[in-house]
């Protein structure tokens, strides 16, 4: 039986807050002693790094996923249960999406957003019905919920977007949300 598998996106970099690794550490860990599958980026730098380094230590399985362009600068972590190159950063993002049972965003910069924005705007056409968390450590996610409810107030999306995301605080509650929606 596949086990159920969690993508995570986030930062290439470890960011100024030592929440964030905090954070992508536990969630790393919580992931394999759930008995889930990590999927992400494949990197081996930043919160990348950390959450995947978390979830190996934990005895998890780990799907990494990195565009051939990427492999020097995000080091890729090729001691991953998985480990895929793609040719391209599209291909990237949807082997990791079809390959996963839920989204958790952790902090992160341009990359992780895109990738948000992509299975957010998925969700709004109907595409999938997967759940996506916004792991809010040190509330850095603040700016973007402003950002979402600005957008919903001036007409340009229907306020149901809001509720294709979950915004916890920490990975504990994230991992508390995935038991809830993973069973």
């Amino acid at each position: 039986m596949l086990r159920n598998s969690v993508c995570v996106y986030c930062g290439s970099r470890p960011g100024r807050d030592p929440a964030y690794a905090e954070d992508a550490t536990a969630l790393g860990t919580g992931i394999a002693n759930a008995g889930l599958r990590l999927v992400y980026g494949a990197g081996d730098v930043g919160l990348m790094g950390s959450v995947a380094r978390a979830a190996q230590a934990a005895g998890g399985e780990t799907f990494g996923v990195i565009p051939q362009h990427l492999v020097d600068w995000e080091v890729g972590k090729t001691d991953l249960t998985a480990y895929v190159i793609t040719e391209t950063m599209h291909e990237r993002k949807k082997v990791m999406f079809m390959n996963c049972d839920a989204v958790v965003v952790l902090p992160g910069g341009a990359g992780s957003l895109d990738e948000l924005f992509e299975v957010l705007t998925w969700r709004q056409l109907g595409l999938h019905e997967k759940p996506v968390f916004l792991i809010n450590s040190a509330g850095y996610w603040e700016p973007l919920m402003s950002l979402l409810n600005h957008v919903v107030d001036r007409g340009f999306a229907d306020a149901t977007i809001l509720s294709y995301l979950t915004v916890v605080p920490d990975a504990q509650a994230a991992l508390s949300a995935l038991r809830d929606c993973l069973g």
